[in-house]
């Protein structure tokens, strides 16, 4: 099968600057409704990377996702939610993107072309056998993804991916690949849109559902989650209200006493 490009092919949308507001957004949303069912096409795929993880994870391994430019970030997204809301180590779940640390804010000119600076980003890690590494590149060729998961092939370390063209070069060297097609963008090669919304969707079941296999949730509360803002513990006051039927102040003085809601219901005692 020849490799072609459905991320740069022609938008299915044209004369874009003699439209409405209207009819813009429109189009938009329309596009956009076809993310999800090519992402359901591919639940199978999705299902069996998750599962490889999890018995890696739960020999203590950890999960690296790695991409440049739009899906690094969304990696490094995806990633950072991680503590905060299932109270994992940030060291548990890791983004990585081409350029390092200043690239999540403003493009670095060239990082995504190195073939070798993945690899040595990993290495920071001290990644070793039990760690599963997840490449994200809506084209299927940034070299830096590419190489960096050719590496890890190499020494044995299990290899996802999530791209949005057919037989690329990066599906070709992972072990198990995620091809989400979505079709061309609404503007032609924009892949922030309906690609990164495609990778942001299978982030968000590759995380979420790791998590809950971990232990991360109880019933379908977040009881890990870290208490870091006013909302957050208004969030948690309730759900120990709910589940203990106590006031809020004694949900209150629980909280203070065993800093979390998996915890205050541990060791709640009537």
């Amino acid at each position: 099968m020849t490799f072609k490009k459905i991320t740069e092919t022609p938008s299915n949308h044209d004369d874009l600057e003699k439209k409405s507001v209207g009819e813009i957004i429109s189009s938009i949303n329309e596009e956009d409704h076809r993310v999800a069912a090519a992402v359901q096409k591919k639940l199978n795929d999705i299902e069996k990377l998750i599962k490889r993880i999890e018995l890696r994870m739960k020999k203590g391994g950890r999960l690296f996702y790695i991409g440049a430019g739009t899906s690094g970030r969304l990696g490094i997204l995806d990633a950072s939610e991680c503590p905060p809301t299932f109270g994992v180590s940030d060291g548990l779940v890791i983004g990585l993107i081409a350029g390092g640390d200043k690239a999540i804010r403003k493009s670095q000119e060239f990082a995504e072309d190195s073939l070798s600076q993945g690899w040595k980003d990993l290495k920071n890690y001290n990644i070793g056998n039990n760690d599963s590494v997840i490449g994200i590149a809506a084209s299927g060729t940034t070299p830096y993804v590419v190489s960096t998961i050719e590496k890890c092939n190499s020494e044995g370390i299990l290899t996802g991916c999530i791209t949005c063209n057919l037989g690329s070069p990066l599906s070709k060297v992972s072990e198990i690949p995620i091809e989400i097609i979505v079709g061309p963008e609404f503007v032609t090669g924009s892949t922030r849109m309906k690609s990164g919304t495609a990778q942001k969707l299978v982030l968000n079941m590759i995380s979420t559902t790791l998590m809950i296999r971990l232990g991360r949730v109880l019933g379908n509360k977040m009881v890990d989650m870290q208490l870091s803002n006013n909302k957050l513990v208004d969030r948690a006051e309730k759900m120990l209200i709910n589940e203990l039927k106590i006031s809020r102040q004694e949900a209150q003085d629980l909280l203070v006493k065993n800093k979390n809601v998996r915890n205050s219901l541990i060791n709640f005692k009537k």
